[in-house]
């Protein structure tokens, strides 16, 4: 089995990923929000027509058509979701949804977005405990109310994805977070590692040894529940020295989640599932976001404008925005990213190296590993 899944198809022709920011309107407060989500939608957010031709200019990739998540803010907000999510499936596309715990979400509206096509849909849950992700939340009541909407997602048939933000204050709660989303039944878990934008720069983020030892214990619980880290591709780096038997050299976070998850193995025994190999995908590079104006990005966390979809398409930005096309060469890359014998399979988090450099082409500071 390969350590890593390349695209079958040309990145710098078709994104694997498209992320629409359908309102930025958001009942919560969230503290690691990378959008500053506000509480009414912007008068200028897309509308459903010019949403609707969005998921044409998508779909006008042709197959392998992009996967189209259509988060926010909280999608739940805005009253056409339903025949957003209806129009982009008929179109052939694959629609998922990324909303917020509020009361807008029930078992009624999840039933009428699944009857409308969409398939996946993720919940964020940022701590084991209700005081920690409630905190991240800013609002009480949240955590479980995530938990008891999980069982709803899954009785309404999506394919449930749980996304966990990992910063300073909740690193040790991880191993506890992944029996949670084992029980849940969630079918990945996607673990981000915070970027200090929005919101989010009032948190403390980990530092590069700490991600390497977060790093390696993912890949260690790989075999319970597929994992994907965000806005860490040297995940991928370690999944190919880990598959080549390269001993790294890890730190007391390491040793600790691992002492933690150690009960948890024992109660699973024999219950293994094949690692899901990491896949190369990195901002603007079969990745990209459109936010709730239809404005460009290379990734929700990388506020570097690209172009915007009501001026011009989203296919034409995709394939020839300038920064869009640097990001798919990672010769050109700064510092040790430019020369790292791993650059092309992984480039560094885009993101972090320009919120914390300046320099979206720099190094990636969360990154430990230094090139041969």
């Amino acid at each position: 089995m390969t350590a890593v899944r390349r695209l079958h198809h040309d990145p710098a022709e078709r994104p694997l990923v498209t992320i629409w920011e359908v309102t930025r309107a958001c009942a919560l407060v969230c503290r690691h929000c990378r959008a500053d989500a506000q509480t009414r939608p912007h008068p200028r957010q897309l509308t459903t027509a010019q949403g609707e031709a969005l998921l044409d200019d998508i779909a006008g990739f042709g197959k392998p058509y992009p996967i189209v998540v259509l988060t926010g803010g909280d999608p739940f907000e805005r009253p056409d979701l339903a025949e957003l999510v209806r129009y982009g499936t008929s179109l052939g596309l694959h629609v998922a949804l990324s909303p917020s715990v509020t009361p807008r979400l029930t078992p009624e509206v999840l039933a009428e977005l699944r009857a409308a096509g969409a398939v996946a849909l993720s919940l964020s849950l940022d701590g084991a405990v209700a005081g920690t992700h409630d905190s991240f939340r800013g609002v009480p009541g949240v955590f479980d109310d995530t938990l008891r909407a999980a069982r709803w997602v899954k009785d309404a048939g999506f394919r449930l994805q749980v996304n966990t933000t990992v910063t300073q204050g909740n690193v040790d709660e991880l191993p506890d977070v992944l029996r949670t989303v084992i029980d849940l039944g969630a079918a990945l878990w996607s673990v981000f590692f915070l970027v200090p934008t929005g919101r989010g720069s009032a948190l403390t983020p980990l530092s590069a040894p700490e991600v390497e030892d977060v790093l390696h214990w993912l890949h260690d619980v790989s075999d319970l529940v597929a994992v994907k880290a965000t806005e860490a591709p040297h995940y991928r780096r370690v999944a190919i020295q880990r598959a080549r038997g390269e001993v790294a050299e890890l730190g007391a976070l390491h040793e600790e989640l691992t002492a933690a998850t150690a009960a948890l193995r024992a109660e699973r025994g024999d219950r293994h599932r094949p690692p899901r190999p990491p896949i190369d995908v990195n901002s603007g590079r079969g990745f990209a976001f459109v936010d709730h104006l239809g404005d460009v990005y290379p990734s929700g966390f990388l506020p570097h404008h690209c172009g915007n979809v009501t001026e011009r398409g989203f296919r034409e930005i995709y394939r020839t925005d300038p920064l869009l096309r640097a990001l798919r060469d990672p010769a050109g890359f700064h510092g040790k990213c430019g020369t790292c014998e791993f650059r092309d399979v992984c480039g560094g988090s885009r993101s972090h190296a320009y919120a914390v450099t300046g320099d979206v082409l720099g190094s990636d500071p969360t990154c430990l590993y230094v090139p041969s």
